[in-house]
């Protein structure tokens, strides 16, 4: 590849849409939550992107079944117009 694409937005300033990314993240990364082991690597795995009410799940995870329980927990975020999951499975990724 010989060139760089430069796809970088910078996303507006938006209490509203910092108190839902807290809530997504809190809502996902719940001590007692499956996915918690997400949150506790160095760079955790799952990005959380909130846009004018809108969250977009990005990121490398384990298994499906953790992708969709990602998906389902910030779906139940209060205040939230949509959620995208873009989640992508390690195994499933091409080599």
């Amino acid at each position: 590849m010989t060139r760089v694409i430069n796809e970088i937005q910078v996303l507006p300033v938006s209490p509203q849409d910092d108190r839902l990314r807290v809530a997504v993240y809190r809502t996902l990364f719940n001590w007692d939550s499956p996915l918690f082991r997400y949150a506790t690597q160095s760079v955790p795995s799952i990005h959380i992107i909130v846009d004018r009410g809108r969250a977009t799940l990005k990121g490398i995870v384990d298994s499906r079944a953790d992708a969709q329980l990602a998906y389902v927990r910030a779906r139940g975020v209060p205040g939230l117009f949509d959620v995208k999951n873009e989640l992508q499975v390690e195994s499933e990724m091409p080599k």
